[in-house]
């Protein structure tokens, strides 16, 4: 019988990524709500109370799950990097045979995952909030 794991945090993301068997890579991409350049005043209102517009990628990043030690480690992290992010994608890349991603496979699954993101395809990730919240986001259309 599978085991199933609810993730209700971020800090749940990061514990089932450190129980894997095999050593992964977690992928993030840091977006920001923005609204189209030919908005009507309507949208932009609703970009500024947070709801709308589109998420825009801002940066993106990998890092092994040992590498961070809670949410508020990786919220500290990222705030020092990367300025006014509001949802933050994630994913994680397993390795092969006990052995890490290469940087080769890592470089193109974020390529991948930030052209997904800016394309609005992001039903393979999870999302988070600024208080590692998970999210689950809705497209209009």
């Amino acid at each position: 019988m599978a085991s199933e794991f609810k993730i209700e945090s971020f800090d749940d993301f990061l514990s089932l990524a450190r129980r894997q068997a095999e050593p992964q890579q977690l992928l993030f991409v840091f977006t920001r709500s923005e609204s189209p350049e030919d908005r009507t005043s309507a949208q932009a209102a609703a970009v500024a109370a947070g709801e709308g517009g589109f998420l825009a990628p801002v940066a993106f990043v990998d890092i092994a799950p040992r590498e961070i030690p809670g949410f508020d480690a990786f919220l500290a992290e990222a705030d020092s990097h990367v300025v006014e992010w509001t949802i933050v994608f994630a994913a994680a890349l397993p390795g092969i045979a006990a052995r890490p991603p290469t940087p080769l496979a890592i470089d193109q699954n974020l390529e991948r995952m930030v052209e997904s993101v800016r394309g609005g395809q992001v039903a393979g990730y999870l999302a988070f909030d600024r208080l590692g919240t998970p999210l689950r986001l809705s497209t209009a259309h």
